[in-house]
């Protein structure tokens, strides 16, 4: 049987904004699911499709909805109903991705347990998209807060799995408030007779798409993720560089851009590496990879596009740095080791968010994947201590010491010290650009969550109404409905700025933005790479607000200090609003 030949997303009519964002992030041939679905959906057809999580099913929605999208109307034309909010945080995110180009788009997750507040102003200014699980969708529907009559749209994402927690009187409420020439695309994993009574009562004519779940078996390899969390990935990543058994790495990001960043920050820390992406010539990828293959050259980062056909035996590691949109491409990039016979590693870098990609890849791939601990600031000693002997041995045997010899016969005898003191100061000449032990710093920059929750921190200052001389407030676009921590930030600060924790004051945390306040003679250069720096998913944006200790707490919300979190003293200053916001609201 022959295999189905895919289009390539050029040949398909989605708007150029579109296709520029899917240029950037590296698609180039569109998963079955995405194929099928977006010709019909881009023609206003309904649909009823059956596929697994991890398909691609997102992007097979969202790009012909956002194509259909009228931006000069700020109001509700799409809705997605999802049975989780982790799904909702991820769909939502997914579409701000995908419309980066799209000129004042808005997407607003919505979901229980979120600030209704926060929710209430932003449906006030004004959203293009919503993604919600269908009760909080009804509280806004009941306080009239949500208006669905210019609505478009309506996808249900995994509707058995809605069904399955008792939603069903919930989603037919809202399918009845929508208007009835609405658009209607519902994606289920199985079609139990429930989905396919609410298929029937609401789709019109729907275009039926059936997706084969491939599975595959990549027995060779061993399989392992790290759960993202508080920790910088970066830092994390540096760890497994230093104390794993590396022959030559792949390492996986979504983006041409962040191949170049990524290469960038890697060489800044001292490990020689390449770019890899779809911007190249032929020629100088046909470098890097031969580099590659006759070891030259130990790690290259790249994107699913320009790896694709790689094949370098010598690759012993591939790196997940970010999860793939699918588990076809996760499947893709593993195979990139464990080649001739070898074996190989896989490690897979999850945020909590990504959790159900994570189980749709072990379902994909059969295998479940073990979670592991970076290794610790002993694992990386001894591994350089290893290394440092290792090369002392290969020195020893391949060089003419004589000469050497000499000349430590001469010292000792000048200078009347034992070989054992010469030896060790000659240790540490070779060895002080990049210790063989790491600074006690390392250990406190980067420690796993397991360690984290064992190890007592030393108490931060006591706040102070006064501010602190030396400190200016900034702003970072991270806030506690993207679950920041106050450790996060004092983490990603340290590691980048290069500034010890105990040089970072005050931290206020608000729903979407934080204030922190550091040291007054911040390098613009530090300035400039803390605004791109990546929290919790988010850029932090940094910019400066004021000068020492930033505003005082204000009615209605919390500040952390000393790793606790108090409230706001009534009467104190308002806080800092969001960008964006209409005074007084």
């Amino acid at each position: 049987m022959t295999e189905e030949i895919l289009p390539a997303f050029t040949e398909l009519a989605l708007a150029p904004a579109l296709h520029r964002v899917i240029a950037e992030i590296g698609y180039e041939t569109p998963s079955p699911i995405q194929a099928q679905s977006i010709p019909p959906l881009l023609a206003g057809r309904d649909l009823l499709g059956q596929a697994q999580t991890g398909t691609g099913k997102t992007a097979a929605f969202a790009l012909p909805l956002l194509t259909r999208l009228d931006l000069a109307l700020v109001r509700p034309q799409i809705l997605v109903l999802t049975p989780t909010r982790e799904l909702a945080l991820q769909v939502a995110e997914a579409m701000q991705t995908y419309a980066r180009h799209l000129p004042g788009f808005h997407v607003l997750p919505v979901y229980g347990g979120q600030n209704m507040g926060q929710q209430l102003r932003q449906l006030e200014r004004g959203v293009h998209a919503v993604v919600g699980t269908p009760g909080r969708i009804q509280d806004h529907l009941r306080r009239g807060t949500l208006k669905l009559d210019r609505l478009t749209c309506v996808v249900l994402d995994e509707a058995d799995e809605m069904l399955r927690m008792g939603f069903v009187d919930e989603v037919e409420a809202i399918l009845e408030q929508t208007p009835p020439t609405r658009q209607t695309a519902l994606f289920s994993a199985t079609m139990p007779k429930e989905v396919l009574n609410v298929a029937r009562r609401h789709l019109k004519d729907p275009v039926e798409i059936r997706i084969k779940t491939k599975t595959a078996t990549v027995a060779a390899i061993t399989q392992r993720y790290w759960q993202v969390k508080g920790l910088h990935k970066l830092d994390a990543l540096t760890r497994i560089l230093e104390a794993e058994e590396i022959e030559a790495m792949l390492i996986f990001v979504r983006t041409k851009i962040e191949t170049v960043e990524l290469a960038e920050k890697l060489e800044a820390r001292g490990f020689t590496c390449a770019a890899l992406n779809g911007d190249m010539t032929q020629a100088l990828r046909e470098k890097a990879i031969e580099r590659l293959k006759n070891g030259s050259l130990d790690i290259v980062i790249a994107t699913d596009v320009a790896a694709r056909g790689l094949d370098v035996p010598r690759i012993s590691h591939v790196i997940n740095y970010d999860i793939p949109y699918d588990t076809e491409s996760y499947v893709h990039r593993i195979g990139r080791t464990g080649r001739a016979g070898r074996p190989g590693q896989a490690i897979l870098f999850v945020a909590p968010r990504e959790r159900r990609m994570l189980n749709a890849i072990e379902q994909a791939t059969r295998q479940p994947i073990t979670p592991m601990t970076l290794p610790s600031r002993k694992d990386i000693a001894n591994r350089r201590i290893s290394l440092f002997k290792e090369q002392i041995a290969e020195a020893m045997e391949a060089q003419d010491l004589e000469f050497f010899e000499e000349l430590i016969d001469s010292y000792q005898s000048e200078y009347d010290v034992g070989l054992r003191r010469i030896a060790a100061t000659l240790a540490y000449l070779v060895q002080k650009e990049r210790p063989l032990q790491p600074a006690e710093a390392f250990a406190e920059e980067v420690v796993t969550p397991e360690v984290e929750r064992a190890v007592p921190r030393a108490p931060r200052r006591e706040s102070s109404k006064t501010p602190e001389i030396g400190l200016t407030t900034y702003r970072v676009e991270v806030g506690r409905s993207h679950g920041v921590e106050p450790k996060h930030l004092v983490g990603a600060i340290s590691n980048e700025a290069n500034i010890s924790s105990r040089g970072i004051g005050y931290i206020k945390i608000h729903d979407d933005y934080c204030l922190v306040d550091l040291p007054d003679d911040l390098p613009q250069q530090t300035i400039r790479h803390l605004q791109s720096v990546w929290v919790c998913g988010r850029r932090l944006l940094l910019s400066a607000v004021g000068k020492g200790g930033g505003e005082k707490p204000g009615k209605g919300g919390s500040f952390v200090k000393d790793g606790a979190k108090r409230p706001f003293k009534p009467g104190a200053k308002k806080p800092f609003p969001a960008r964006g916001a209409k005074k007084g609201s």
